[in-house]
């Protein structure tokens, strides 16, 4: 078993005044050799962004970019003619492929909009750029594993580019899983606790820390208050 540990307050931090954004892995004007991916998982950003403030229209290529509202409302637009309202529970992935651009708003006048935006490196190059979005029901991760993404458009959640799959969770205190992987031989998984604490595989975890698992064919997860975690299994080569 193989692993790496990113406290929480190790992270990259923005404050852009409208945007505050913690950065688990290099971006931007936050650059640490060492924090550059977890395979081909690229980006990791934690952002609060400010009310009726947004990130206007700008380019992507050749990207899997995965955003999950935690709190609040986001506008989205892009030049696929696309023109959404993303709310928590709701996971939108756009492939970028040969390019896209696209807008993103807090839609809320009155409070922050929290979300984590990601990016994975896909397996293809130049494919036709794609936008999606669906509404899950959080109760179906209560004290079990929900699957929020695939590389399987007929399987459960959003669907990407890229022998990945993401589950979230949310534990009572004392409850225990086990995550199996689905291609233990290729993949890894990076744990990203959004609320609480938990141990997975015995390390122990708090509030928005990061723990990267690879070379291992199981994740054992128990929590040790009330928690909720992302799971992102990904290829470990890119």
């Amino acid at each position: 078993m193989n692993t790496v540990l990113h406290k929480a307050d190790t992270r990259g931090d923005a404050d852009h005044g409208w945007l505050h954004s913690k950065h688990t892995f290099s971006f931007a004007n936050y650059h640490n050799p060492e924090r550059m991916n977890f395979g081909v998982l690229r980006v990791l950003n934690d952002d609060i962004v400010s009310e009726s403030r947004g990130f206007g229209a700008h380019p992507h290529r050749d990207m899997e970019i995965v955003s999950i509202p935690l709190e609040g409302d986001l506008k989205h637009q892009d030049n696929m003619g696309n023109a959404t309202l993303i709310k928590a529970g709701d996971i939108q992935v756009m492939s970028a492929g040969t390019g896209v651009m696209h807008s993103e708003y807090n839609y809320n006048p009155d409070k922050p909009v929290k979300f984590l935006q990601i990016w994975i490196v896909p397996n293809k190059q130049g494919v036709a750029p794609r936008y999606d979005q669906i509404t899950l029901d959080t109760a179906d991760r209560k004290n079990q594993l929900q699957q929020v993404l695939s590389p399987n458009a007929e399987d459960a959640g959003v669907w990407i580019h890229q022998n990945a799959w993401f589950n979230m969770t949310q534990l009572d205190k004392g409850k225990e899983l086990q995550y199996p992987l689905n291609d233990a031989e290729n993949n890894g998984v990076y744990a990203f606790v959004l609320k609480g604490d938990a141990t997975v595989n015995g390390q122990a975890l708090h509030e928005r820390d990061g723990f990267g698992i690879w070379d291992v064919a199981n994740l054992d997860i128990k929590a040790d208050t009330d928690t909720e975690i992302l799971l992102m299994e990904v290829p470990m080569n890119v």
